[in-house]
């Protein structure tokens, strides 16, 4: 059986197969046989992220801010205030579900703080580094 499951706005498709039959809904389903879901080819998982990848951080309404794009917790950080760092460049690493991921600057500019430490958790949209 096919089946939909969309987490945190991006939408997966995935096959599941009823391995004991007697909770077996199909077999229990009202619907008429043509109207029964056709078998569903496998699908191969969406490719993660190679570990220690590099993630588009989302920003304040101003650009001028880098929140979280994820949960987790921050593992290392790259960058301190008064820093200036470069469009693209790495500012910190952040683990979440054993998975890490950095988190790179948006633009050019100059660090004005970064409101979090190494240990830290931290959850989604949460300032990581301000910019000036």
């Amino acid at each position: 059986m096919k089946l939909k499951i969309t987490v945190h706005g991006v939408a997966y498709e995935v096959d599941v197969e009823v391995l004991d039959a007697e909770h077996d809904f199909l077999q229990q389903s009202p619907l008429p046989p043509q109207a029964q879901p056709a078998a569903a080819a496998p699908m191969a998982a969406p490719a993660a992220p190679p570990r220690g990848s590099s993630a588009p951080a989302p920003t304040t309404g101003d650009g001028s801010d880098v929140l979280s794009p994820i949960a987790g917790t921050v593992l290392e950080i790259k960058c301190k205030a008064g820093d200036e760092v470069k469009n693209g460049q790495e500012l910190m690493v952040i683990e979440a579900m054993k998975m890490e991921t950095g988190i790179s600057a948006h633009r050019d500019g100059k660090i004005k703080a970064v409101p979090v430490a190494a240990g830290d958790s931290v959850r989604e949209n949460e300032l990581l580094v301000e910019f000036e």
